[in-house]
């Protein structure tokens, strides 16, 4: 029996590094910590949090956080995949982040679960996944959106369950655009979500590390799931000899069989990440005031404290 989707409902999935990320470079002119601890990524995470809870009106929502953000399953497929981001640490290679973010980053997760938000990882899955397996979960039950920046969660859309994408790469937080199947045709080619994972396999990924198959991007890839239906059948024609496959497109594409075995399982997000049991509904009460008031006197973060208690109507 299919489950019914609940009315009046919805579940926000941020992709907090995403957000965090993007609250450290757009916010330049915040006041640092009376001890000089920089505030600008804390005071931005928490007004995006309260700008989307604004706009989206959401029932459930979950901070998804990458516990790796680089995990072992998916560097055994493809060593390249985010390599180009390691750095020496005193801990072993670790991703590029400035030392003025990564002391935000601890203070961002306390200052969300003090709201008491759930903030979700699982060990050896990055947040994309739990992503992935909270959509997975819900699909069906509630609508869901996912705030992101990230063009691979594209791959979740799915206009028959109301699962969509706001994308803030292009227009930032507050006017985010909701990514839909129709987008994703008028601005790629292809119908649907999983299409579009297809067509980023073929296409690759230089910022992830990813290398596609040689010569094929965005419109030759849409061309040929148009024609075939999807990667795999692509590589069916192709192993049967179809003769409209030819020349450079046969041989780059044979080229890449290796490659095209192992992507999909680097691409394609996790959808039975373990995560922990977790009441997603918006909190209707402070978890912990007593650490958030000690936040706002450390860090001198008033501001954005107010606006998502008012978000909350906790105010």
């Amino acid at each position: 029996m299919t489950p019914q989707i609940s009315p009046g409902q919805r579940l926000l999935l941020l992709d907090a590094a995403s957000l965090y990320f993007r609250a450290f470079f757009g916010v330049k002119d915040a006041a640092p910590a009376p001890d000089g601890t920089p505030t600008n990524a804390v005071r931005g995470m928490l007004d995006f949090t309260a700008t989307l809870i604004n706009r989206f009106h959401p029932t459930h929502l979950v901070a998804c956080w990458d516990d790796d953000w680089r995990p072992a399953f998916r560097t055994a497929a493809i060593p390249s995949y985010k390599a180009h981001r390691l750095v020496e640490g005193a801990t072993g290679n670790v991703e590029e982040v400035p030392d003025s973010l990564q002391v935000q980053v601890p203070l961002i997760r306390t200052a969300l679960e003090a709201f008491g938000f759930p903030v979700l990882g699982s060990p050896g899955f990055e947040a994309d996944d739990v992503i992935g397996t909270l959509t997975h979960r819900h699909t069906g039950v509630l609508p869901v959106t996912i705030v992101t920046g990230d063009r691979d969660l594209f791959q979740l859309v799915d206009d028959e369950h109301d699962i969509s994408v706001a994308y803030t790469a292009r227009s930032g937080v507050r006017d985010a655009e909701v990514i839909r199947q129709a987008d994703l045709q008028a601005r790629y080619g292809v119908p649907s979500g999983a299409a579009y994972a297809d067509m980023s396999i073929m296409r690759g990924d230089t910022s992830d590390g990813l290398p596609g198959v040689a010569g094929i991007g965005d419109k030759t890839a849409a061309a040929l799931i148009a024609t075939y239906g999807s990667l795999a059948g692509v590589r069916e024609a192709l192993a049967a000899g179809d003769p409209a496959i030819k020349g450079a497109r046969r041989k780059n594409l044979e080229a890449a069989s290796d490659y095209l075995d192992v992507a999909p399982g680097v691409v394609l997000v996790a959808r039975d990440a373990a995560l922990p049991d977790r009441a997603l509904t918006l909190p209707r009460e402070l978890a912990d005031p007593g650490t958030l008031q000690q936040f706002v006197e450390a860090y001198g973060i008033s501001g954005p404290v107010s606006r998502l208690l008012a978000a909350l109507n906790l105010s």
